[in-house]
């Protein structure tokens, strides 16, 4: 079977949001990047189709910065079914946070030793993976960068969006609402962890497209994305900028900034921003407390880096560089968009191994 045919682009096929169950995911309304890799490529819109089995139980190895919030329960789950659906071995490892990059590498060196046959990795730095991923390739193991982005130009493929353009989409939306001429209004931004190549993308993404509103961004606030250590810097934003309008920046700095701006009366004075979909944010956006985030469908992030994984193993056509389109939800299409299109089911608890 051919890209051509397996691959269709989304006027020939219809998009289908992806549900809960694994078997109606597909097809799914994606952006594939040519040349694979490059910074500047043309994005094409595809309409994703999978395998429907795999030939044999392959041994897939998965690796994630940390599981402390439900982004990546979420890709966790788009791993995992995929997984289960596909019929494949899938053992997924957990470094503990973005400061762990030794416990990363340890991990997945450890995994490859085990007789791991791919790799995915949901990278803790941009670059500080990009030694181990040249010894993998040199293996002959194939690496499938998900989520977070590694420079390394010895992955085999990407299953990932532009977190420049997710910065970018949440930069937009404010910027609309505040155009060059009107009132200035200041912005508290806090992009994540800093040295991530998703940070990086989306603290660029974001500040371009802010340029010429009247949206004055203040420094970044860079931090792990713990909900503690956001939440404290959120207050103590606020504590140095009482005139703030916005505070901007992760799911995790949004749903951890529900709480101080209730406790501080600012409601309705200081609105909040995430530039990633959570199920917190989610619920956030239904319940009027957060104003709105762009969705990357993480879950069919975690579910393509397994088809890719399985595709390269049995030497089939494959897309070397793709993500789901992104989109923004806002209170005004929050309960027209499926939430199982874009986030994990609510009962999903996190699993770590598929035999």
């Amino acid at each position: 079977m051919t890209l051509r045919s397996t691959l269709l682009t989304a006027s020939i096929v219809a998009f289908i949001a992806g549900a809960a169950h694994a078997e109606d995911w597909f097809p799914y309304k994606a952006m594939k990047t040519e040349p694979p890799f490059a910074t500047d490529g043309k994005q094409e819109e595809v309409s994703y189709m999978p395998l429907a089995k795999a030939s044999q139980p392959w041994k897939i190895c998965v690796s994630f910065p940390h599981m402390k919030d439900a982004y990546w329960l979420g890709v966790d789950y788009g791993v995992v079914d995929e997984a289960k659906r596909l019929g494949v071995s899938m053992n997924l490892l957990n470094a503990g946070g973005y400061t762990e990059l030794n416990t990363q590498i340890s991990q997945i060196e450890d995994c490859v030793a085990n007789g791991a046959q791919a790799v995915v990795i949901g990278a803790i730095s941009f670059d500080g993976l990009n030694n181990l991923v040249t010894e993998i390739n040199k293996k002959g193991i194939p690496v499938i960068d998900v989520v977070n982005g590694i420079s390394s130009p010895n992955v085999t493929a990407k299953s990932l969006v532009s977190f420049y353009t997710m910065g970018q989409s949440a930069g937009e939306y404010l910027a609309k609402k505040h155009p060059a001429g009107s009132k200035e209004v200041k912005v508290g931004w806090f992009p994540g962890p800093a040295g991530a190549g998703w940070v990086e993308a989306a603290n660029r993404g974001f500040l371009d497209a802010v340029k010429g509103s009247a949206l004055k961004v203040l420094d970044a606030k860079y931090g792990d994305t713990g909900k503690e250590v956001q939440q404290k810097l959120v207050e103590d934003v606020l504590q140095a900028n009482p005139d703030i309008g916005y505070v901007a920046g992760t799911a995790v700095t949004a749903e951890a900034a529900q709480g101080v701006i209730r406790e501080r009366g600012l409601q309705g004075k200081v609105d909040l921003m995430a530039f990633y979909m959570t199920p917190g944010v989610y619920e956030g956006i239904k319940r009027g407390f957060i104003l709105a985030a762009p969705a990357d469908s993480m879950v069919i992030q975690g579910r393509i880096a397994i088809d890719q994984a399985v595709r390269i193993l049995e030497k089939k056509d494959y897309i070397k560089h793709v993500g789901p389109k992104i989109f923004v939800v806002d209170q005004q299409n929050v309960n027209s968009v499926p939430r199982t299109s874009i986030l994990p089911p609510d009962d999903f608890k996190p699993v770590f191994k598929v035999n």
